[in-house]
């Protein structure tokens, strides 16, 4: 049991470290409550490759290497203008209903981008749905990265919010 929990510590502490380096200076968090539970929440989007499937700006998502929901993934996005964003996931927990994923390669006016969508539970039978990310500004100011990035999120999460909470 003990050598379970220094073993989890340690995955933890490296993996935070692994997350940190990546990390950038600026940051957007937001979240939504949904009425839906934890798990038909995560259902819809804890799947690593199936933004397309809420996320309205993004038409199609396609695993490119890897196994879905295992470190190491990487998904092609491709955006209603044509646009492709590719990511890759840094970690995933569905028993936490977490994951953490990192832009590689995108047009966004971003850089050392990392990001993490979660599930909690919230009140009578709701879910708490964050979305935070961490980043720098490229080809753009700190205001236009943050506002890009505030953008996608919100057009995410109201998705959410159309589908739940009708």
């Amino acid at each position: 049991m003990l050598t379970t929990t220094i073993k989890t510590m340690a995955s933890v502490a490296l993996m935070t470290a692994a997350i940190t380096s990546f990390a950038g200076n600026l940051t957007v968090n937001k979240e939504i409550t949904v009425n839906a539970s934890p798990e038909t929440t995560w259902k819809m989007i804890g799947d690593f490759n199936h933004l397309d499937v809420w996320h309205p700006v993004v038409v199609a998502s396609e695993l490119t290497k890897g196994h879905d929901n295992k470190k190491g993934a990487v998904r092609l996005l491709t955006l209603g203008n044509g646009a492709s964003i590719t990511e890759t996931l840094v970690a995933s927990s569905a028993k936490e209903h977490r994951y953490t994923y990192a832009i590689t390669q995108s047009p966004l006016p971003v850089a050392d981008y990392v990001s993490t969508i979660s599930v909690t539970a919230g009140k009578d039978g709701t879910s708490i749905v964050s979305w935070g990310s961490s980043f720098d500004a490229n080809g753009a100011t700190d205001q236009e990265a943050v506002d890009t990035i505030a953008g996608i999120y919100d057009a995410g999460l109201s998705n959410l919010d159309k589908h739940f909470n009708k």
